[in-house]
């Protein structure tokens, strides 16, 4: 060890240890199950739920085997940045956490906008015309990042209870989704056509579906970044990540079938879906009209949890990073009241407060809110082709079978993980159904990816001279 990270080490900030195993389930449901998700990838048809439970063998099952096995290994502050690091040297280890982190400054705005979509939606009838309002849309995004940004400084112990308000709106909501889909069955049959569901029926636009549901499935190594934070790591964070992965799987491929049996393909919203099934049930006779505002209320909880659980996370992914001097030294402060680290958490609500100004330039509500979503996946994919490589080297040297699983079971996670990352992140260039403009499109994907990490290997060069100074 270099005396630079000895001296890192011996100052490193104390964070209080306030998650127990089912802070860490409802965490893990709140981050992956996300139902704004669900509108987009159901809008490509029934084929889809194929895709889904693809996604749910190749990727979400070794996922959980990763980062089960990896934390039992590394249990530190910064989960996969930190397991990157050990692995493959420093340079990787925060081109993995930047890819990270980044990825959740595109995904955060996406929540909001969603949000926005259900008030509009939900609301009055004068209300409906705010659905394709920029102006509205940005101060609502702006100003709800900033109220979560706030909670997250006040300390783990106010922001948990905000992911797991989040993780029983996520829960409920799926539920009554289903319910409602369930009794419209009963009283009218089932409209969809078997024939419907055949792989036949699949092409490249809805292949590009897969990145968005591989980047669905994300959210298990969200509690092991926060590992200085945990009660009983080793007990707390193999509970967590399985009964969480098992609920979020349940919800997504549940809620699909649920909306694809209730709304028909061609009038999918992919930015009210949910919402929109649930209006269109009611309508039908099943339930009363009053659900519709119920359900708009606690699928906000829901995406206000799910907005602080990532929001959350990727602060300390940059607070690590500002320890490690490969960032701003400020990043790494904490909080002398609260003990959080409010530098890195408002610096995540500044940069994406400015991407949300960036994705309306030349774009409607509904393009920003699909481009904003495939930028995310393509740079969540190229952190967890880095965990799934960490895991190969875990899986393939002589220490493999020494720590949670067999050596085979590591392979299979290590190989199935990878595979499926580098499809979802290759789909994620073919645009969707809801893109009018390819060539903007192509652009801002090409172009943002380049910038992002274009300007990551700058800053660990620029970082790296100053520390070794």
């Amino acid at each position: 060890m270099s005396s630079a990270d000895s001296a890192a080490t011996e100052t490193q900030p104390k964070l209080k240890r306030a998650l127990g195993a089912w802070d860490l389930t409802f965490l893990s449901v709140v981050a992956i199950a996300n139902l704004n998700l669900v509108p987009v990838i159901a809008a490509n048809g029934p084929v889809t739920v194929w895709l889904w439970l693809s996604a749910l063998i190749l990727f979400l099952l070794p996922q959980g085997i990763t980062v089960i096995e990896l934390a039992h290994r590394y249990p530190a502050e910064g989960g996969l940045y930190v397991w990157a690091k050990e692995a493959f040297g420093d340079f990787h280890g925060f081109m993995c956490g930047w890819a990270y982190w980044t990825t959740n400054m595109f995904y955060l705005p996406t929540l909001l906008f969603y949000l926005g979509g259900i008030l509009a939606y939900a609301g009055p009838k004068g209300a409906a015309d705010l659905a394709e309002n920029r102006l509205f849309f940005f101060v609502l995004t702006v100003g709800l990042l900033w109220l979560t940004a706030l909670l997250n400084v006040r300390g783990i112990g106010v922001g948990k209870w905000v992911n797991n308000s989040g993780g029983y709106g996520t829960l409920i909501g799926a539920a009554v989704l289903v319910l409602l889909a369930g009794a419209a069955i009963w009283r009218h049959g089932v409209a969809l056509p078997a024939g419907a569901f055949a792989i036949r029926g699949l092409d490249w636009n809805i292949m590009s579906s897969f990145g968005v549901i591989c980047f669905g499935l994300v959210g298990l190594e969200l509690g092991p970044v926060m590992g200085d934070e945990i009660r009983d790591p080793q007990r707390s964070v193999p509970q967590g990540v399985l009964w969480g992965g098992v609920l979020a799987g349940l919800v997504y491929v549940s809620a699909t079938l649920a909306l694809l049996l209730s709304v028909p393909q061609q009038e999918v919203k992919v930015v009210q879906g949910v919402l929109q099934a649930v209006d269109k049930i009611t309508a039908t006779g099943v339930g009363a009209r009053w659900m519709l505002t119920a359900l708009a209320l606690v699928l906000a909880v829901a995406i206000a949890g799910s907005t602080s659980a990532w929001l959350g996370g990727s602060a300390r992914i940059i607070f690590v990073s500002g320890i490690d001097r490969y960032m701003p030294k400020a990043l790494g402060r904490v909080h002398p009241k609260y003990a959080t680290p409010h530098v890195a958490v408002l610096t995540i609500a500044v940069l994406s407060s400015l991407l949300v100004s960036m994705s309306f330039i030349g774009a409607t509500v509904k393009e920003a809110y699909v481009t904003l979503l495939d930028l995310s996946v393509v740079l969540q994919m190229i952190s967890f082709l880095y965990l799934y490589a960490t895991l190969a080297r875990v899986a393939f040297s002589k220490s493999a079978g020494q720590g949670r699983y067999s050596k085979t079971v590591l392979r299979f996670a290590a190989i199935g993980g990878i595979a499926a990352t580098m499809l979802g992140g290759a789909v994620a260039f073919v645009p969707s159904r809801q893109i009018t403009s390819i060539w903007r499109f192509e652009l801002k994907m090409v172009g943002s990816c380049a910038v992002f990490l274009g300007l990551a290997a700058v800053l660990f060069w620029y970082y790296s001279r100053r520390r070794a100074a």
